[in-house]
Formats: structure tokens, C-alpha cells, sequence
């Protein structure tokens, strides 16, 4: 039986399913779950009606689900934790009430926030083994860390997934794992971080460092729409290449590479060499060699037009920057464009000028002008002979602390999209990047040989 709470006692949970999974050193997790609960704001305000979403939030409505790994502390028992960070939940939806809504469809026919207040489903799990047994969940598994976060496996579409649901899973040793689900078209990263470390803040009865500022109707359309760009983020491109059925007839696997400083130096020579740049980061230079590696190992034959897409924060773009803690997606998907043959045939210099020069061309015009397209078009970004990247190495989920010290690690547990790779930071201890991204099996042994520097 689901029941709708505001949190205030300490209750005793009943675990109701069983879950098993074996995981990489071939031990069985079994986990048990409790039914998840609601978990509503604790003030129940008059936040009824409907909550607007900017253009910048449609085209982004996939789920995304993280894991947050919290060791054991010798000092405090992690009994209560599941407790703790329900009832701080409930505080912090105070802020961000627009999480316990539902999404809806606008007479518009684009997504809203129905604010409903029907709350946030959270469960809370019991793990048969230690912490350890995880190891290194930066490299997704759908399977294993699957079963770390709630999600509804009935539901058939969307508007029928919840917003925001949490689970806690605690472990013998007496570790425990946040696993939480998220539907992008409420947060981008940035906004994401700064819910995740208010509702720990909010456990640690601390003030909000970034209280969130929810009125995303700075980001509104101009009437009238003013397109002042290609926006060939948007233009469909024919696989030539055959690469649908390579990804239907081949499994697809996930694979983790780590790029030190040392690598990263030797990738960013290699690119300057011809002098066609004179410096580049090491995000321009990993996409590019990334873009360049993918698009070989597809076999995409030399007139395939390929794309690139990668988030770009507008937060700063503005005049005025848009408002600190904005709760919304503050980004666009920037776009390179070119021929497979040209890509691969020219040297790593070109790809990397090419996304330097995608990214200063990003500015507000760009911004509003992609606001306004949506709105003209309606369109949806196509990922045909794409690769979309999207970095996290910027994001602090690693300071989160709900009582229980900082997460020793975090990850995703499966990328959104085939198309999808992710960069993540190393770690506190580990300068660099990791990448993680899927292929098929014969893409990705190709792409293993081609990522050697």
C-alpha cells in the first residue's frame, strides 16, 4: 500500500520485495526494498496550478539516474540514515515544490509541471552484503546499479514517470547508497548538484548555500520569435552508412578509459603540432579525438555527414547572467557539423578548431534564438550519426554530505542515449578524466585501438 507522507517520526520500515543481482566478482547482492512511500513538502503550501517550463526544458525529458556511494563512518551508525534524509527530503521539496508535481502536457502542447503535491516516491533498501562488493560504479551498469534506484517499471511513457524518486540502500558494513532518478527537464547538471547539496545541507540542519530561484520565465520566448541562426543541432541526417544495423545485430558495451594529465598533454601536442591552434583544453581536445575515434569505429563511409553535439552553460552568457541557484536547464546543445571523410582525413587540429569555434559562437543571441526556434518549430534534435558528449567534470556531486561525510563516489547507471558520452572527473585524489561511453562490440575494439595515445 502506497501512502502519501510529510515525514516527521521515526518509523520502522517493512521490506517487502527481494532483489538479486550478481556483480563482478560473481557474489549474489540480494536487496531488499521497502514500498515506496510519498514524500510531499512539509509546509503544504498553496503551490497548486502549474509550473511553467522553459523551451530549454522540452527537448531534454529523459531520466537520469545517479548513484551516490557513502562509506561507513566509524564514528556514527547509518540505522537512522534512511530517516535522516526522508525526513530532510521533505524539508527541501519546501523549496523545491515544483519536484513533487507531475508533468503534464500545456494547452500548448508543450511539458508543464501539474503542481500536485503528490510527493516524491522514496524507499528505503537492506543490502545482504558490504559496501565493497560494488566496486568502481563510475563505469555504468544497468543491472547492478539498477537496482540501487527506484523507478516505476509501469509506467508507459513520460508524464507517467515521477519527477524525482530516491531510494537509500544500506549496506552490511554499515555504507549506504543514495540512488536517485531525476527527469533532465527539471535540472541540467549544474541545477541538479545544487538540489542534491541543498537536501544535505538540509539533513545537517544547515542553511541553504543556494537557495533556488524557480521562475523560469526568464528564459520565455520573444514574441516575436526572432531565429537568427542555422540551428543545425536540429538537421536530420540520413545514415548512409548502415550504422542502424550494426547496432541492432551487435550487443552493445560500456567501457571506462582514463586520460591523466600525462595523456591528456600528449593528445593537446599532438593537436597543436601543425600550428593551425596555438592552445586547446583538455575538453575540446578529448571530444574532438572522441568524435574522430566513434565516427571511424562506425565505419562511416567518407560523404556520411556526422554531427557533434555538447552542453554549453548560458548561465554567464546573459546580461544580466541569469540569477544564482536558477533551477532549470541553463544550457544548449551546441553543434560541429562536417563529412566523415573530411573528419578523419584532416588532422586532429581541424576538429578541435571546429569546436572551439562552435563554442565561441555561443552567446545570448545564440541562446535566445534557440528559444525561439523551438518555439517556431517545435523541433527535436536529431542524433543520427551523432555523438552527443556531455561533461560532469565540473559538477562538485562529490561534496554532498548528508551527515555520514562525503560520498567516497558517484555515477550514472546507464548513459541516457547510445549516443551519449560522458566525461567525469577522475576523483579528489586523481587529476584527469574518464570517459564513458557504449558501442557496439566490434565498434568498440576498434575504438579501444584508436583512443591509444
Amino acid at each position: 500500500q502506497e501512502e502519501q507522507v510529510s515525514t516527521q517520526k521515526l518509523e520502522v520500515t517493512e521490506y517487502i520485495s527481494m532483489e538479486g543481482v550478481v556483480c563482478e566478482n560473481g557474489g549474489i547482492i540480494s536487496i531488499k526494498k521497502s514500498e515506496p512511500i510519498f514524500v510531499q513538502p512539509e509546509t503544504k503550501t498553496d503551490h497548486d496550478g502549474f509550473y511553467f517550463l522553459s523551451n530549454l526544458d522540452q527537448n531534454i525529458a529523459v531520466i537520469i539516474q545517479t548513484i551516490y556511494c557513502f562509506k561507513p563512518d566509524e564514528k556514527k551508525s547509518s540505522e537512522t540514515v534512511g530517516e535522516v534524509i526522508k525526513q530532510a527530503l521533505a524539508k527541501v521539496l519546501d523549496h523545491f515544490y515544483p519536484l513533487a508535481g507531475n508533468l503534464t502536457i500545456s494547452s500548448e502542447g508543450k511539458l508543464i509541471v501539474n503542481c500536485t503535491n503528490q510527493g516524491v516516491p522514496f524507499v528505503e533498501a537492506v543490502a545482504d552484503c558490504d559496501i565493497e562488493v560494488l566496486g568502481d560504479i563510475r563505469m555504468p551498469d544497468p543491472e547492478m546499479h539498477g537496482k540501487l534506484v527506484h523507478t516505476n517499471p509501469g509506467a508507459k511513457n513520460i508524464l507517467e514517470m515521477p519527477l524525482l524518486t530516491a531510494q537509500v540502500t544500506r549496506f552490511k558494513c554499515g555504507g549506504f547508497v543514495l540512488g536517485m532518478t531525476i527527469n533532465h527537464c527539471m535540472t541540467d547538471g549544474i541545477s541538479a548538484m545544487e538540489f542534491v547539496n541543498s537536501w544535505a545541507e538540509t539533513a545537517r540542519v544547515m542553511p541553504l548555500t543556494v537557495p533556488p530561484f524557480l521562475d523560469r520565465s526568464v528564459l520565455r520566448s520573444r514574441q516575436p520569435p526572432q531565429i537568427k541562426y542555422p540551428h543545425n543541432e536540429f538537421l536530420e541526417i540520413d545514415d548512409i552508412s548502415n550504422m542502424t544495423n550494426l547496432y541492432e545485430e551487435e550487443q552493445m558495451i560500456y567501457k571506462s578509459f582514463e586520460f591523466d594529465p600525462s595523456k591528456l598533454a600528449r593528445m593537446k601536442n599532438i593537436a597543436m603540432e601543425d600550428g593551425v591552434i596555438k592552445s586547446c583544453t583538455s575538453f575540446t581536445v578529448l571530444t574532438a579525438s572522441v568524435w574522430r575515434a566513434r565516427s571511424k569505429a562506425l565505419k562511416m563511409k567518407p560523404n556520411q555527414q556526422t554531427k557533434l553535439l555538447f552542453a554549453v552553460d548560458g548561465r554567464s552568457k546573459f546580461s544580466p547572467p541569469l540569477p544564482k541557484g536558477y533551477f532549470g536547464n541553463g544550457i544548449v546543445l551546441n553543434c560541429c557539423l562536417c563529412s566523415a571523410g573530411e573528419l578523419l582525413a584532416k588532422p586532429l587540429s581541424f576538429a578541435v578548431e571546429l569546436i572551439q569555434n562552435s563554442i565561441k559562437g555561443v552567446t545570448e543571441s545564440f541562446f535566445r534564438s534557440t528559444i525561439d526556434y523551438f518555439e517556431v518549430t517545435r523541433a527535436r534534435p536529431s542524433l543520427t550519426a551523432t555523438l552527443l558528449v556531455t561533461s560532469w567534470t565540473r559538477l562538485s556531486f562529490d561534496t554532498t554530505d548528508f551527515g555520514w561525510g562525503e560520498p567516497t563516489q558517484s555515477g550514472c547507471v546507464t548513459l541516457p542515449e547510445k549516443e551519449v558520452a560522458l566525461f567525469l572527473s577522475n576523483g579528489k585524489d586523481k587529476p584527469g578524466t574518464t570517459l564513458l561511453l557504449g558501442l557496439p562490440v566490434t565498434a568498440m575494439i576498434t575504438f579501444q585501438e584508436l583512443m591509444q595515445v
